[in-house]
């Protein structure tokens, strides 16, 4: 929002080399208007658009069965279709530059898990658009990174108590009466005091996944892939991706 805290903060530093612009990523019109701002601004036009760095994102949680369609297609909204209905609108202007496409997608657009398929999907989706758009873009000379940010709970405060509290009460009323019969009110709860637990977990600097934006935005040679991510969760990664399923889910399930 531009009216928002994030915004007023970002003004207040007079920078002539800094615009803020509101962006709703699920409507085709402040895509269309933040279009028409950023070209409007760009020095020269005909050399186009550096970079744009696809960072809009919302999660929730919740088992498949207490899930609605609705929250779904609420998160993929933002999460991927956002994601895809932006780097549309300026691909013709990166294409001139040949710039770069950077998609934050995250650890989860990798591997699954237990009540967390809404944003799982959405970042899987992120993933896959990433790649067919890095192969069709290699032949314009520009270059497409993803940033798989771990888990920045803390530092981010995507997940609070709070929002532990609302989303469990939002998850049991929605639920259908055989839903809520079959798992029961304490395999539920159970499910939602573990949640709570991850409010204070993860990495409590957002840095390391600002400084993967930054290097995939200004090297030469951006990786394809970037891991920002604590140890155990990068090893976990890696079992999930490359080992037997049956293995990992020996392992984490």
């Amino acid at each position: 929002m531009k009216d928002g805290e994030g915004a007023k903060e970002l003004e207040s530093l007079h920078s002539e080399k800094l615009k803020v612009v509101e962006l709703d990523v699920c409507s085709e019109e402040q895509v269309s208007q933040a279009l028409r701002f950023v070209t409007a601004n760009l020095d020269e036009l005909e050399k186009g658009l550096w970079a744009v760095v696809n960072n809009a994102g919302i999660s929730t949680f919740g088992e498949v069965e207490f899930t609605t369609m609705d929250t779904y297609k609420q998160v993929s909204e933002v999460n991927l279709w956002g994601t895809i209905r932006v780097t549309k609108a300026f691909l013709p202007l990166i294409r001139r530059a040949k710039g770069r496409v950077v998609n934050i997608a995250s650890m989860y657009g990798r591997m699954g898990n237990a009540l967390r398929s809404p944003y799982c999907v959405s970042k899987y989706g992120v993933e896959a658009f990433s790649d067919c758009l890095r192969y069709e873009m290699k032949v314009w000379g520009v270059k497409v990174s993803v940033v798989e940010p771990g888990n920045f709970i803390v530092a981010t405060g995507i997940l609070t108590r709070d929002i532990v509290t609302t989303t469990a009460e939002k998850l049991w009323k929605e639920a259908p009466p055989g839903v809520q019969e079959d798992y029961g009110k304490a395999h539920f709860e159970q499910y939602m005091a573990l949640m709570r637990s991850y409010c204070n977990s993860g990495q409590r600097e957002i840095e390391p996944v600002l400084d993967d934006i930054t290097d995939a935005i200004t090297s030469e040679r951006p990786y394809t892939r970037y891991n920002p991510m604590e140890p155990h969760w990068w090893i976990r990664m890696q079992i999930m991706t490359h080992l037997p399923a049956a293995i990992s889910d020996r392992l984490y399930f």
